[in-house]
């Protein structure tokens, strides 16, 4: 079936590739890099796959941890090659990149992690900071592991929420 994209080559699905990773807050995994590169019909798992490992391969990116990172030469020839994207592909790639970069952010403000103790129970570790310092730490002590992952997945859920109503409650004031 013939692709109609603005993408249509191997060399152009690198470029993308390229040009994404050199716009990204932190590295990333496969998967998030595969969603972020789909933004045109050229592009197609199989291709981007290949494009990937080529550019692993190159020393553009690397991978440590199953999560991909630009490496100096890939964000020099990515300066370089930008401009031969089609200029509707960047601006696709740019939208999807906006989002995927907020939520990037957000997962490094707000952090949560559980951890068996030897005395038994789970402890949760919850923090929440601001691009400049921590806001907010606590830990608790609960029994059971599926209690300590829920509040881990709630504290992430709404991390800002819960901060503004501990300091309502510390004030005396409710939301």
């Amino acid at each position: 079936m013939p692709s109609f994209g603005f993408i249509k080559d191997k060399l152009e699905i690198k470029f993308l590739i390229l040009y994404i990773m050199a716009r990204l807050v932190e590295p990333v995994p496969f998967e998030t890099l595969q969603e972020l590169s789909m933004c045109d019909s050229g592009v197609d798992y199989f291709g981007f796959s290949e494009c990937l490992a080529d550019l692993v391969r190159t020393e553009h990116l690397r991978m440590a941890d199953g999560l991909y990172a630009i490496t100096d030469k890939g964000r020099r020839n990515s300066s370089v090659c930008e401009s031969s994207l089609p200029y509707s592909v960047r601006i696709a790639a740019e939208r999807k990149l906006v989002l995927c970069n907020e939520q990037l952010k957000r997962r490094a403000l707000v952090r949560a992690a559980v951890q068996p103790r030897e005395k038994g129970g789970y402890e949760v570790s919850l923090s929440l900071s601001d691009e400049l310092d921590e806001l907010m730490s606590l830990k608790l002590l609960v029994t059971r592991q599926d209690m300590a992952l829920e509040l881990q997945k709630r504290f992430r859920e709404g991390a800002e929420e819960l901060y503004a109503k501990i300091l309502a409650d510390l004030y005396g004031k409710t939301t």
